[in-house]
């Protein structure tokens, strides 16, 4: 086992969030993990605050980042796929990136990397702000979703539709009835295939918007 270090700790940290959720981390669970006195990681972070700043700094560095100056609409498609996967290990992650107040360098670097990515492309300071928003509202709601949902994989999303399809009365809910019998239970149909199509469609919508306005 390697020394105990401040970065073996946030590595345990982001295992007990993984593992049992952010609401069960704490010092004592922390602890627990490293198999050490609590006073022991003290020592490394102080503050259950300073814990938080450092587990969102090792998601962020867990994200590809988009490099500037490359073809931007495939440097941005890289950065939210790697995003997705990253919220996919680490569903925790979804409620807490975003709201520390004291970013560290991976969340800098991964802010200005995205920035620099649409501003080289084109986009104009207000166009990259848009840009920027838009893209991160998918790529976390789609994540927020596909989190919450109560299946996961090619056809598990049939063995959930198919037991409330039947207690659908036979002359309500015809549209939702008709998506479930002629999309989503056919067989080979994966939820998780909507973020690709979801995705590209953003990415044409600012293609035509990048050098003007919405």
């Amino acid at each position: 086992m390697s020394p105990l270090s401040r970065e073996r700790v946030l590595r345990a940290a982001v295992a007990v969030a993984d593992e049992r959720g952010l609401n069960a981390l704490t010092i004592r669970s922390l602890a627990q993990e490293l198999g050490v006195k609590p006073m022991t990681v003290y020592h490394y972070v102080a503050t259950k605050e300073e814990i938080l700043d450092g587990i969102v700094e090792s998601v962020f560095g867990e994200i590809e980042l988009p490099v500037p100056g490359r073809d931007w609409r495939e440097e941005l498609r890289k950065r939210a796929v790697s995003a997705r996967a990253v919220f996919r290990r680490h569903p925790w992650a979804l409620a807490l990136l975003e709201s520390r107040t004291q970013p560290g360098p991976a969340s800098l670097r991964h802010h200005d990397a995205t920035i620099g990515t649409l501003r080289l492309a084109g986009f104009s300071v207000v166009m990259t702000a848009h840009a920027y928003a838009l893209l991160d509202s998918y790529v976390y709601g789609f994540a927020l979703q596909e989190a919450a949902l109560p299946f996961e994989g090619p056809d598990a999303a049939a063995s959930v539709a198919e037991p409330i399809m039947e207690t659908f009365p036979d002359d309500e809910y015809s549209h939702l009835a008709e998506l479930a019998r002629e999309h989503i239970m056919r067989p080979g149909y994966d939820f998780a295939d909507e973020f690709e199509f979801g995705l590209d469609a953003v990415l044409d919508a600012l293609a035509r918007m990048r050098h003007g306005s919405p």
